[in-house]
């Protein structure tokens, strides 16, 4: 261990700190690695985590040796039966340290390109309140720079424009994307779904991604470069590959475009759309504002907050378990809706409401009509319902039909989800059996800013929306996307 006046950096706050070294043919450099950790840094750890990931050398060996000559309580080594790769093997590091009760976790490279001896620069922001992940970056000239660390010229360009094009799509500022030398808060990772998240090198990039997405507090530090003889298992190719694909496929996701499985839970089954003569455009115009609103089928509450924005007080209902954004919502009730909503009304705070939203909803319902009478019983005197569905005679859907195609997606039209089908003049027909007067009607436009995966505010989405605009007037019937209907009861 090597011997330095104390830094004041190293003290651990009263925090359980854990250094999670990951380790794979590190039998040359694993004891180098050990030693050079500082002793104020031992003192404030509670516990150093080899981690061999099923080395074919003697790592293992050679780290349980070091443990019974070096006699150190802290030190612990475990020893994978498989290997798990390099994201993989961080999962069960970041795993054990969480149900052990840690603060705080370092990770640390058993091949020496990362310096041990300013560990306490990594965790200290984090044991001091100013961070949640702290990113050591070899861009910073603190210790001379990349180049001069001995980073090779084509690495450091590929890690410049790797860099730039992830700050660009994520929206952050960071100076370096790819240093694996990293400290985490275990209560922010303790958010982190790992479930799904890749074993391989682009787990870091993976693991920023979600940082940022859930407002995690992101701090970078200087470090030394340093490229000696250590073994590079690392790809370049295919990993520049991988980070973009990461990158490409959590934006994706977001968009609600597609839904892969590493970044699933940022999916929004249905996104609030942006775009004029969007269902969402429509419901702003017709709600009004200082209204009470019952929304029946919020999801995760991101249309709650859109009405909740125009000054309205909202009150909502769904099976989801703790919508994203329930603070929008003044009560939250979490319900079936195929059970009707009549259960429901001794819980509801409020037994009158001025607009009930029924926004892609009763199409997933086996008993649509039902929902539709006991909405009617939950309304003020001049309260009024606004539905909108799905239109199955959509242009897109002929046209498969035409081709023998009748394929269910994620969402839209089609949605699997989906168990009754309308047409614009179904459903008005459903509406006005069910006892209710159409008020307003307009078919809405496709949209095609979520299938191009462009904003809706990107001048040709807003061209290409104003042409739809128009023919979706002509021919509403083909090329509306849902109808939309505000309803009161007959008088």
């Amino acid at each position: 261990m090597t011997a330095a006046s104390p830094d004041p950096r190293a003290l651990n706050h009263g925090k359980k700190i854990g250094i999670l070294i990951v380790a794979y043919n590190a039998v040359t450099t694993l004891a180098k690695v050990l030693n050079r950790i500082p002793a104020d840094a031992w003192e404030n750890v509670s516990e150093v985590a080899v981690m061999d990931d099923a080395s074919q050398d003697s790592t293992y060996e050679l780290a349980l040796g070091y443990k019974s000559v070096s006699q150190l309580d802290k030190l612990h080594v475990i020893r994978h039966p498989e290997n798990l790769g390099y994201g993989g093997n961080q999962k069960a590091g970041y795993r054990y340290f969480l149900e052990r009760g840690f603060d705080v976790v370092v990770l640390l490279h058993g091949d020496g390109q990362y310096a041990p001896e300013i560990l306490s620069h990594l965790y200290h922001p984090i044991v001091t309140g100013q961070a949640d992940a702290v990113f050591g970056t070899r861009m910073m000239k603190d210790y001379g720079g990349p180049r001069q660390g001995g980073m090779p010229f084509y690495k450091y360009i590929g890690n410049r424009i790797l860099t730039t094009m992830e700050n660009r799509a994520l929206g952050l500022n960071l100076t370096e994307f790819h240093s694996g030398y990293r400290a985490y808060s275990l209560q922010a990772l303790e958010q982190i779904d790992f479930l799904r998240m890749t074993d391989d090198f682009h787990f870091d990039t993976e693991i920023i991604i979600k940082l940022h997405h859930q407002g995690m507090r992101i701090h970078e530090v200087p470090i030394p470069t340093y490229y000696g003889g250590e073994i590079c298992y690392v790809n370049g190719m295919k990993y520049a590959l991988d980070v973009t694909k990461a990158v490409r496929r959590y934006r994706r996701t977001v968009q609600s475009l597609e839904r892969f499985p590493e970044f699933a839970e940022y999916w929004t089954h249905y996104p609030v759309k942006e775009s004029r003569y969007s269902s969402h455009y429509y419901l702003r115009k017709w709600v009004g504002s200082q209204q009470a609103v019952l929304d029946v089928g919020c999801g995760e509450g991101f249309q709650a907050q859109e009405v909740g924005r125009l000054g309205n007080e909202v009150t909502g209902i769904d099976v989801v378990e703790s919508p994203r954004k329930g603070e929008a919502m003044r009560q939250y009730i979490r319900a079936d809706l195929s059970k009707g909503l009549a259960p429901l009304v001794p819980q509801l705070e409020q037994k009158a409401f001025d607009k009930i939203l029924l926004m892609d909803v009763i199409e997933h319902l086996p008993d649509p009509e039902r929902i539709l009478r006991e909405a009617k019983e939950l309304l003020s005197p001049k309260g009024q319902i606004i539905v909108s569905l799905p239109n199955i005679a959509n242009i897109t859907v002929r046209l498969s039909l035409g081709l023998g195609r009748f394929e269910y997606t994620d969402r839209g039209i089609l949605d699997r989800t989906h168990l009754r089908f309308f047409t614009r003049k179904s459903a008005r027909r459903m509406l006005e059996n069910c006892g209710y007067q159409v008020v307003r009607q307009t078919m809405t436009v496709m949209p095609i800013e979520l299938a191009v995966g462009l904003s809706a505010k990107n001048p040709l989405m807003r061209m290409a929306t104003a042409a739809l605009g128009v023919i979706t007037k002509l021919l509403p019937g083909l090329f509306g996307y849902q109808c939309m209907f505000a309803v009161r009861p007959k008088q």
